[in-house]
């Protein structure tokens, strides 16, 4: 099982305010503290004042902050909410040649195409190979998860590009890792970002594989979990 353990014992918390996207301001046992929001999103649903929310600590003599944020609480569920993990847990997949569709003999990261910067490239046998793109899902209404929650220029350009080398020989994936477990299904969220919605389902068309899965979150880490159903 793919897997990501919290490297320290997490820090319970309440969550005050987002100073910037960056930096946010929370309560530990009624000491204000500043922790690092490792996630651009707007997670309005998460970040709300007086939410329970769980820190890393990360303490360095040059760091602004000495803590991460980590978790937020939403009902019953956990949800991780750094943006850089799904690509760690789909790199371990890759390495283990766990996808039935995907086949391939190397896995490679931060590969270039154009000016864009996919996450892996993995060989395949004969010519070309895959261009793979984790993408970092937190939001989830009634059983649905959805991206992203705010536009994303920087999204529809990757479909695009993905779109163009697809043409070029290539083949192309983007895996949407759902940071919790409670999504059952997947769908890009058109009310948010029409645009990205529009040109996945142009990926779709011209033959881009979409994939989406969800994780197992708990106070230790957070664990690669099953595929959930696409809907476009």
């Amino acid at each position: 099982m793919s897997q990501y353990l919290w490297p320290n014992e997490l820090v319970r918390a309440r969550f005050l305010e987002r100073r910037n996207r960056f930096v946010a301001c929370v309560d530990i046992n009624e000491r204000k503290e500043l922790a690092h929001v490792p996630n651009s999103g707007r997670m309005k649903e998460l970040l709300v004042p007086g939410n329970e929310v769980f820190l890393l600590p990360t303490p360095g003599e040059n760091r602004v902050t000495q803590y991460q944020l980590c978790l937020a609480r939403y009902g019953q569920e956990l949800v991780s909410l750094n943006s850089l993990l799904p690509n760690k847990l789909l790199e371990r997949k890759l390495q283990e040649n766990a996808f039935p569709w995907l086949f391939g003999t190397g896995c490679q990261r931060e590969v270039t195409y154009k000016n864009s910067r996919f996450d892996f490239f993995v060989s395949t046998e004969g010519v070309g190979g895959c261009y793979v793109e984790a993408k970092s899902v937190t939001l989830v209404e009634s059983d649905t998860a959805f991206f992203p929650d705010a536009p994303t220029a920087r999204g529809k350009k990757h479909l695009e590009h993905l779109i163009d080398a697809r043409s070029q020989g290539y083949s192309g994936a983007v895996v949407f890792v759902v940071q919790r477990c409670d999504a059952k299904s997947f769908r890009p969220n058109e009310a948010r970002d029409p645009e990205f919605a529009r040109t996945l389902l142009a990926a779709v068309q011209r033959g881009i594989t979409i994939k989406a899965y969800n994780c197992r979150v708990n106070h230790q880490g957070i664990y690669w979990q099953r595929e959930i159903l696409v809907q476009l």
